[in-house]
């Protein structure tokens, strides 16, 4: 069975945006980008709520026609334009590359896409991972921890009364060049 992977870039103090919504303290160098891509290139569908979603429609459609970008921008720019996507929204009407939108999580239907065959299931933005930490659907979790102190934005791990305890083991730990720290924990 297939597994719902969430990959989350974190500050030291638990802040998976500022308080502005800016994103500009992650430090994503050419091993970290690396390293996703050949994470991300493996996975079956992409699975994002609708501001995670409109974030990378922005831009990463197009980021590969720049001949100023990286190659680790490129290669991801391919690989977020052919992956299958599935958008959570209620409000989105349209979406195109490869996207599918659906309005709930019905767990029911999730399980049926994790006995699917192919790839894990990546799983994006902090809304959607709430979503599914309620109904306790996440097999592993991705933090990459990186050393910056915020003091203050979007939590990714929130206080709710509705979401179940989630007993994890380490499965990996990895230290990036550039001081990200990568915690890979799975369900017991």
């Amino acid at each position: 069975m297939r597994k719902i992977v969430l990959m989350m870039s974190l500050s030291l103090d638990g802040y998976m945006e500022g308080p502005n919504r800016e994103l500009d303290w992650h430090l994503v160098d050419e091993e970290l980008h690396t390293h996703f891509n050949d994470v991300l290139r493996d996975m079956g569908v992409f699975l994002d709520g609708r501001v995670s979603y409109e974030l990378m429609a922005d831009y990463w459609p197009t980021a590969d026609r720049d001949p100023h970008a990286p190659a680790p921008v490129a290669d991801f720019a391919r690989i977020w334009r052919e992956k299958p996507k599935l958008v959570f929204s209620r409000t989105l009407h349209r979406a195109e590359w490869h996207t599918t939108i659906v309005r709930d999580v019905v767990v029911e239907d999730i399980m049926a896409l994790k006995a699917q065959e192919g790839g894990d299931l990546a799983l994006g933005g902090a809304t959607l991972a709430a979503e599914f930490m309620r109904h306790d659907l996440i097999d592993e979790y991705w933090l990459y921890v990186h050393p910056v102190i915020l003091g203050r934005g979007r939590p990714l791990f929130s206080q709710a009364e509705d979401r179940p305890k989630a007993d994890l083991h380490l499965i990996e730990t990895r230290t990036f060049g550039n001081g990200v720290v990568l915690l890979r924990h799975g369900r017991n």
